[in-house]
């Protein structure tokens, strides 16, 4: 098996990312991975609005710009260097700074869906369009998710039967 290995700077994917442009700027790629990495940049003011991780771990560590982190009640002022263990299960929520904000997250793989014999479904499956960003475009990894895992932007909930 080939490895074709994954490097660039963080300065370099900054000056090439777009002006004003939040979400993942790099992400890790190939099938035959066991981490999952991702720079992602918080426009000003983005996110504050609490989630759970139920899955996995999370490492983050903050790059540049300033934010405020809050872990499980918690509150930790963010700023260039700041690193931070998202244990999985805590409510977390992260507000960008006036400059914005951007961190590395790095956390075990979760393994996409996979096909299995077709089993009987009760009612139909409810409509997945709710399920991807509406500002970065992303599609949500759990059936529940209420906010992107990209930008932190809230997900539209569409109602039942539309």
């Amino acid at each position: 098996m080939e490895r074709t290995p994954q490097t660039a700077t963080v300065a370099g994917l900054l000056a090439a990312a777009v002006e004003g442009q939040g979400g993942a700027l790099w992400r890790l790629l190939g099938a035959d991975r066991q981490l999952d990495a991702n720079l992602v940049r918080h426009l000003p003011g983005a996110g504050g609005a609490p989630s759970t991780e139920d899955a996995v771990d999370v490492m983050m560590v903050v790059v540049s710009g300033t934010g405020v982190l809050t872990l499980d009640g918690e509150q930790s002022h963010l700023s260039p260097g700041f690193l931070a263990l998202l244990p999985r299960g805590a409510v977390r929520a992260l507000l960008a700074g006036p400059q914005g904000l951007v961190v590395l997250t790095v956390h075990r793989r979760r393994r996409g869906m996979s096909i299995a014999p077709a089993t009987p479904v009760a009612e139909p499956p409810a409509c997945a369009l709710h399920l991807v960003c509406a500002r970065c475009h992303r599609h949500a990894i759990e059936a529940d998710a209420r906010y992107c895992s990209g930008c932190g932007t809230r997900l539209a909930r569409r109602p039942k039967g539309g």
